[in-house]
């Protein structure tokens, strides 16, 4: 059986360029590049037919021809979908170990207790990957949608409410405290969507459609630097193909095309 070796050097991902130009995951019995006495390589959750680990490299690999390494998200775009999934997957279990290095209760240091788990050879203490859970929500008034520019924004491109979900709270009543604490509005109608794991670094989205139901825009400025209702005709720059941001704008642009 086949090894995918996910090779990172901070968020950054070694890809294998084919000989056609498009790019793949190396594969092979052994790593294709040198093993550090101190690096830790992570078995993660394999293929149907093929296994798949995954570690980080101090220094990026250059200057091969075979060889390139690529940020996480613009991979997206040169990777397969299953690779692309699965490469997150292993950068957010990399986050993880990097993080959990040191028990949060004695302070002693954890060690792998299984793949996906670690343990305080100390106090007993166990770990496991953690999951921040947010929503994103696409908001409906007629033939238009409330579109938002936050503050940690790049590019200039609108995006969707959205937030995390705090303790003791469903993932509507997220939506609908989100909504309100960012812009003012009541919305009715909230409806599930789909999900999208998000490892940067290490995050749930569920996406929603919600109604308008009444108020006026006022926007928390400490989040949003910009927002308004936009029809299909006069949409601003828009988020990019990899987000579940952009795959409910393009559900409601599919459904006003059908409509």
């Amino acid at each position: 059986m086949q090894t995918y070796w996910f090779i990172f050097c901070k968020t950054d991902l070694l890809l294998e360029k084919l000989p056609d130009g498009s790019y793949t995951i190396p594969t092979g019995e052994e790593p294709p590049v040198e093993i550090k006495p101190w690096t830790t390589i992570h078995n993660i959750s394999p293929f149907e037919d093929a296994l798949v680990k995954t570690f980080r490299i101090d220094s990026p690999v250059t200057d091969h021809p075979a060889f390139e390494m690529c940020g996480l998200r613009a991979s997206y775009y040169r990777l397969p979908k299953h690779l692309y999934l699965k490469a997150g997957k292993c950068q957010e279990i990399l986050y993880w170990d990097q993080n959990t290095q040191f028990c949060g209760v004695c302070g002693a240091p954890m060690h792998k207790n299984t793949d996906i788990s670690k343990r305080c050879d100390n106090c007993g203490k166990e770990v496991w990957p953690q999951l921040a859970t947010a929503v994103i929500v696409l908001i409906h008034r007629g033939d238009e949608v409330l579109l938002v520019h936050a503050n940690n924004f790049r590019s200039d491109f609108y995006g969707l409410v959205a937030g995390f979900v705090e303790t003791g709270e469903t993932l509507e009543q997220a939506v609908e405290r989100e909504v309100m604490e960012e812009t003012g509005i009541r919305i009715r109608n909230i409806r599930y969507f789909g999900s999208q794991p998000w490892p940067y670094p290490c995050g749930l989205m569920v996406g929603f459609h919600a109604d308008y139901e009444e108020g006026e825009i006022h926007l928390q400025r400490s989040e949003l630097s910009a927002g308004d209702w936009f029809r299909k005709e006069h949409l601003p720059h828009i988020p990019e193909k990899l987000s579940i941001a952009r795959m409910l704008i393009d559900d409601w642009l599919e459904s006003e095309e059908k409509g």
